[in-house]
Parts: structure tokens; C-alpha cells; sequence
């Protein structure tokens, strides 16, 4: 997928675009929106910049504003790299959706793949690999024939992974998070693919993981219907979900991922003939210097 470009191609619009960051950062939100008009009348088919004034008009308090340049966003970029139907949703502008846009979740982690791990684990106090393989040890099972990674990332839960399996596959739909697993040489297999579309082999896994995953998919019924019979007899499924204590099965937060509700998850594994073995809350990371809470599953074929 090519990127999105962060530039408007136009310098005098960029040198406005920079300017109104500077303004923006320094709390004066009105007039970083005039400025990024001017940029945009420069280089009006800058999606990236449609979707920063979106951004800048929510900050001013200005929703309608930011809506309609959202929608422009959207009508630059059919495939949302920039997430502005998440955007919109969010401000009550569109109805709750059951995923996001691929493209996004995409885009997202390709950007994010070089500098992933260090923000993550050093500053955001990453915790799911740890949490996910110390509750696939307590199923008593001390060694797997085949196990699937799903959104397996830069590798980070396949690392406790290799030691515990036979063969060990990978699938993510970002092609740079995978460039950045196949160089840690810990996967025998890795896959690109949108895990709502995903085809495993029927009754052929022993292990299937999900680490951070389900957060960027939203509803879980498609992916855990799949995952449910490529599971063998006695097969373990062991993923991550934000939890939520709402009543809906799930939502989309701020943050752009979405939290599930305990009953939901459940629900959804017992829906797909799987037998819940444990369901565990925790601090999975830190968000903007606040825990973010999560549960931790594992559930058996």
C-alpha cells in the first residue's frame, strides 16, 4: 500500500501547515485552523491535511467544522489511511461501526514499525507477551506441535513463543511490522493478511495467540468463528482484549481501539464451541500516563 503523503507537495502550503502546528502546540487552536485554510486553498487535495484541520477544529470546539473536514479526507481517500471515519464516528457524526478500515490499521503500523518496540514496551510499559505466556503455562501443556501468531507484529509475542512450538507462523497486515519479525528469525512462516478475511487450515493448530490484537478489529465473532476449527481437539486460543464495563459488547474509545466487555468475549468463544480455561484482568500497558486495563484469555477446542 503506498503511504499516504505527509507533505502537501507545495512548500509555501507546508510553511503555513508548520506554522499552524506551532500555533496549535502552543494552545491558540482558532488561529492554527485559519492557517491550515490557507494551506489547504494552496493544496486542496492534501488528504493529510484535510484530516489535521479535523483534528484542529475538534481541539477549537468547532465538531461541525471537523466533521466536514473529515468527510473531505474521506472523499480524497476511499480506503481511510488517515482513520477519518473512526474520527467521525467518534464525534457522534457516523454510526458505531463493527471494525475499522483496514487501510487504517495498515497504515497505522506501518508507520509505527521502526520505532515500535521502544515506545512501546520502554515508554508504554508493554506487558500482554508476558501476561499471554504465563497463562498459556498454567494450561499445563508444556509444548506445541504448531502455533499461529495473529497480528503478530515486530515479534514480540512470538519470542516466547519459539521456545514452546514445534512451527510457528505469523500473519499481520502490515508489511513493515513483518520486514521487522522475519529479521528476528523466529518464525518459520510469516503471512500478510487483514485478520478479518483470515483462512486457517481446519484442525491443524495447537496454539493460536492474539497479543494487542483485538483492540484494532472490533467485533470478534468473524475472527474467533475462523480461529475456532483450525483449532485441534484440545487446542489452546490465548488473546488480549481492552476490557469494558459497559453495556454494549464493545466500543470504540478516543484512542481509536476498541475495549469488549467481559460477557462479550465470553459469549463470543462459547458461540464458536471453544470452553473458556481462564480470563484474567490486568494493567496491559499505560496510555498518556494512565493504566489501561485489559483481560487476559484463554480458551480450549
Amino acid at each position: 500500500m503506498k503511504p499516504l503523503p505527509r507533505s502537501s507537495g507545495d512548500l509555501i502550503a507546508d510553511r503555513r501547515a508548520d506554522y499552524a502546528e506551532m500555533l496549535f502546540g502552543s494552545g491558540d487552536h482558532a488561529a492554527a485552523v485559519e492557517l491550515m485554510l490557507g494551506a489547504l486553498e494552496l493544496s486542496p487535495t492534501w488528504t493529510l491535511g484535510w484530516f489535521r484541520l479535523g483534528e484542529m477544529h475538534e481541539a477549537a470546539g468547532a465538531l461541525d467544522a471537523a466533521a466536514e473536514a473529515w468527510r473531505t479526507a474521506l472523499k480524497l481517500d476511499a480506503d481511510d489511511q488517515a482513520g477519518a471515519a473512526l474520527k467521525l464516528e467518534l464525534s457522534g457524526r457516523a454510526p458505531a461501526s463493527a471494525k475499522p478500515p483496514p487501510a487504517f490499521v495498515e497504515a497505522l503500523f506501518d508507520q509505527y514499525a521502526g520505532g515500535f518496540e521502544k515506545s512501546l514496551v520502554e515508554k508504554l510499559g508493554y506487558r500482554v507477551p508476558e501476561l499471554l505466556a504465563d497463562a498459556i503455562a498454567r494450561t499445563g501443556v508444556p509444548r506445541f506441535r504448531h502455533a499461529v501468531d495473529l497480528g503478530c507484529g515486530t515479534g514480540l509475542m512470538g519470542e516466547r513463543l519459539r521456545s514452546i512450538c514445534d512451527r510457528l507462523e505469523g500473519y499481520d497486515i502490515s508489511g513493515e511490522m513483518l520486514r521487522t519479525a522475519e529479521a528476528r528469525g523466529i518464525y518459520d512462516r510469516l503471512t500478510k493478511a487483514d485478520l478479518h478475511e483470515l483462512s486457517l487450515p481446519a484442525g491443524g493448530t495447537d496454539l493460536v495467540t492474539a497479543a494487542d490484537v483485538f483492540m484494532y478489529l472490533g467485533a470478534l465473532d468473524g475472527i474467533v468463528a475462523r480461529v475456532a476449527p483450525a483449532l485441534a481437539p484440545g487446542g489452546i486460543f490465548a488473546v488480549s482484549v481492552e476490557s469494558y464495563d459497559g453495556p454494549e459488547p464493545f466500543v470504540l474509545r478516543e484512542t481509536r481501539r476498541y475495549a469488549h466487555s467481559r460477557a462479550y468475549v465470553e459469549d463470543v468463544l462459547t458461540g464458536a464451541g471453544l470452553s473458556l480455561v481462564s480470563l484474567d484482568e490486568a494493567v496491559i500497558r499505560q496510555d498518556r500516563s494512565a493504566p489501561v486495563v485489559g483481560f487476559i484469555v484463554v480458551a480450549r477446542r
